[in-house]
């Protein structure tokens, strides 16, 4: 068993935003190919703020802790903040990751990245996306170094 925090057992127990949205103005499906966590976030943005959020998860304890915990740390953002949450923001809001889990925090970040740009394209706000500097990884990229050892809880 891994040694989570209180903070990641409490959102895997009770996530936040947990469900799929209907119509949502933006959404990012992300996943990692080599420990099978696929992850939806979807977003209902107005006047550039993220008003509404939500996720579907399939994954582990980690997975589930971070999509809940991301869903919180955007709601009410604009664009340009929510883009400013990393992965160590998520960690750190969770109280920490065991090592082997910390590709899941980048899911999360991936996530919200995804959402935004889907959101963007979706209004043809092409200037918008070059001036973020959006892309999204491919799947060989998603495969992240944190992977070695990660074989479940």
């Amino acid at each position: 068993m891994l040694n989570y925090s209180s903070k990641v057992l409490e959102h895997f127990r009770n996530p936040r935003n947990m469900g799929r949205m209907e119509n949502p103005d933006g959404v990012g499906k992300v996943g990692n190919p080599q420990c099978g966590d696929v992850m939806w976030i979807y977003i209902k943005v107005e006047n550039d703020v993220i008003t509404d959020i939500k996720f579907e998860t399939f994954g582990c304890v980690a997975a589930i802790s971070t999509s809940s915990m991301v869903t919180e740390l955007v709601k009410g953002k604009t664009i340009e903040e929510a883009l400013k949450i990393t992965n160590k923001t998520v960690t750190e809001a969770l109280g920490g990751l065991p090592p082997s889990k910390l590709h899941c925090s980048v899911l999360a970040e991936d996530g919200i990245k995804a959402a935004i740009l889907d959101y963007l394209k979706k209004n043809n706000r092409i200037e918008d996306i070059k001036r973020l500097n959006l892309k999204i990884k491919n799947e060989e990229e998603m495969s992240h170094e944190f992977d070695e050892g990660d074989k479940g809880d």
